[in-house]
């Protein structure tokens, strides 16, 4: 689990909505394959920007009314977070090049 926090319904307004640099969040559950997929890719991408992005991942089943809140119907679903607000969105399987442009466009 390296570098990822693991947010919680309890932790998401203290450690994603009041951090002060961008946050992504993976929100994510154990039986979506394209999930387990992705877990690499965000391991790579928290060592990648370690010290401007925070990374850290949800899981839906366990805290269901944080996906509820912004709307996510299908997962994985990646949302970088700045100040507060969503900055930018990714829905299903990405590369790590494209994650890494929708990070570069938020930092």
């Amino acid at each position: 689990m390296g570098r990822e926090k693991t947010f919680t319904e309890a932790n998401f307004d203290t450690e994603v909505l009041g951090s002060s640099q961008p946050v992504l969040v993976d929100f994510w559950a154990e039986w979506c394959g394209p999930c387990r997929m992705l877990g690499p890719v965000i391991e790579r991408i928290a060592e990648a920007n370690e010290g401007k992005l925070v990374v850290g991942k949800l899981n839906v089943d366990e805290n269901s009314s944080v996906p509820q809140k912004y709307g996510i119907q299908g997962i994985p679903t990646m949302i970088i977070f700045k100040g507060g607000e969503v900055a930018s969105q990714l829905v299903g399987f990405q590369s790590q090049e494209k994650i890494q442009k929708a990070i570069d466009s938020v930092i």
